[in-house]
């Protein structure tokens, strides 16, 4: 847990109502990374994850490109120090 770290992510453009979420918490399980993700009243998506940098590096990665019916214009990462708050990876409504 020494390179654990946390990051909050918004991402707009064509993100909500394309399966963009569940598609972070997939990829989130799968890379062992936890947190959350939720549609935001503007139109983002957001997203905090913990996890080693290199591995939300990943994620990151992945989100900029997005599912195939989405359309990322733009991402905001701010880096943090991980808190260890989280049991595992979830869709808050």
């Amino acid at each position: 847990m020494q390179n654990n770290v946390r990051v909050r992510v918004l991402v707009s453009g064509e993100v909500q109502g394309v399966f963009l979420r569940h598609n972070i918490k997939e990829q989130a399980k799968m890379l062992r990374l936890k947190g959350w993700v939720k549609n935001l009243p503007d139109g983002k998506v957001e997203a905090v994850v913990e996890g080693e940098k290199e591995i939300i590096e990943t994620i990151i990665k992945w989100v900029r490109q997005g599912p195939f019916l989405s359309r990322v214009d733009s991402i905001k990462v701010d880096w943090q120090e991980a808190r260890g708050e989280f049991d595992d990876f979830q869709i808050l409504y």
